[in-house]
């Protein structure tokens, strides 16, 4: 499981240092994709495979161009890696135009996965969250 907060920079060449608390779960192989809201999603490599076995037989059930396009935005631009000895995994240049990361980043968890945001985003998104966390949590039942 993925939690916590981590401020990390992005290297010259376009790496990130993993926070040494989530290492060993993606020591195996991983996988970051493009995600909604303009971040990343990093995948260990088994629960990324799930996720688009899964993937895959609800677009059979739905069918639609609505899943296909998400299809497109989700698995044609994903990148596997595996972090080196330092820790460090490298994010492929269309990625990071995605997320629109420079240098300061965020790794956050979520619970099956990190998300890899630009520093500036995640602080809006996060603020926009707190904003409406009492009715959000009502909403689902809490």
């Amino acid at each position: 499981m993925f939690l916590g907060e981590f401020q990390h920079s992005l290297d010259a060449k376009g790496r990130i240092i993993l926070p040494s608390k989530i290492r060993s779960e993606l020591e195996s192989g991983l996988v970051i994709t493009r995600a909604p809201d303009g971040c990343l999603w990093v995948f260990p490599k088994a629960d990324f495979q799930s996720f688009a076995t899964k993937f895959r037989e609800q677009a059979r059930v739905v069918g639609d161009q609505r899943w296909r396009d998400v299809g497109r935005f989700i698995f044609s631009g994903a990148h596997e890696d595996r972090p080196d000895r330092q820790g460090r995994i490298t994010v492929p240049e269309h990625l990071r135009e995605h997320a629109g990361l420079e240098r300061e980043v965020t790794i956050a968890g979520a619970v099956d996965r990190i998300e890899v945001w630009k520093r500036e985003r995640w602080d809006e998104r996060r603020q926009a969250a707190a904003a409406r966390m009492d009715e959000d949590l009502s909403d689902l039942g809490f």
